[in-house]
């Protein structure tokens, strides 16, 4: 009976508790919003919604299919970041919002994506089955790349996004200059400088501008629309902040392996079977 009730205890730990309540929570919160959405005639937010319902089950089906064990605090991690990223960063609007809420969850991305990274090499430098081992640069620099994949091929989606569908996944920034070959009237490789721009002004037979006068096709911007260049290289640039930091922490880890890290807690870990 004693040792029923100690396996109790530890299959309901205190911090299995917390992970537990705030995934319930977050998934009441994102119901609440999908039903409202769905009555205010939100249907895109809605279909945000059961996206991210499905994400909120990554955690579970990476430890019951992959047999892979994720650290609590990693965990949890991840499902405030997605909760961040789509329901307050696209339904509430946080990416317009809060000029560096964009900035910070793909800082936050980089940093995870070189954890997980790195985790995949050090499974398999842990295995006892594999008969070579890679030195900890190595692991750290797999880790690296992963990250930096990971963000350039999510920046590929947000330009097809906006390049096929019209969205503005790749959000635009106002710029008062920027120089261009293309309006070189010789043809020459020496790019014109444009300086000091102030308005932009919009021609065209058939255009039609919501919330704009038709008679009026001058926008008070203070500058000119890059259309998402600036956000595409901020965010790439960000992401490898954040792959560099955990980068530069793991390889401590690594060399050392000293228990209760907090890099440790970061680093998802292969399921025994004796567990």
């Amino acid at each position: 009976m004693g040792k029923r009730f100690q396996e109790f205890k530890q299959q309901f730990h205190p911090e299995k508790w917390a992970i537990t309540i705030i995934y319930l929570v977050l998934r009441l919160i994102v119901i609440a919003i999908l039903i409202r959405q769905f009555f205010t005639g939100r249907y895109e937010h809605c279909f945000t919604c059961l996206l991210t319902l499905v994400l909120f089950m990554i955690p579970s089906f990476v430890n019951k299919k992959l047999q892979i064990q994720l650290p609590d605090t990693l965990e949890v991690v991840i499902l405030l970041f997605i909760f961040s990223a789509e329901i307050l960063g696209e339904i509430n609007a946080f990416y317009l919002r809060i000029a560096w809420w964009d900035a910070m969850l793909h800082t936050i991305n980089g940093f995870l994506m070189a954890a997980i990274g790195f985790s995949l090499v050090d499974i398999l430098n842990e295995n006892e089955t594999i008969k070579f081992h890679l030195s900890p640069i190595f692991v750290v620099v797999v880790g690296f790349c992963f990250s930096m994949t990971i963000g350039v091929l999510w920046e590929f989606f947000e330009f097809f996004m906006d390049f096929f569908l019209k969205t503005d996944m790749q959000k635009d920034t106002i710029i008062q200059a920027f120089s261009s070959v293309e309006l070189n009237i010789n043809k020459e490789n020496t790019p014109v400088l444009l300086n000091g721009i102030e308005d932009v002004i919009l021609t065209g037979k058939n255009l039609s501008v919501d919330h704009l006068p038709q008679d009026n096709k001058v926008l008070q911007l203070g500058g000119y629309l890059d259309i998402g260049l600036v956000d595409t290289m901020m965010d790439l640039l960000v992401n490898f902040i954040g792959a560099v930091f955990f980068s530069l922490a793991g390889y401590a880890y690594i060399k050392t392996r000293k228990k209760g890290n907090w890099v440790q807690k970061l680093i998802p870990s292969k399921i025994r079977k004796e567990e």
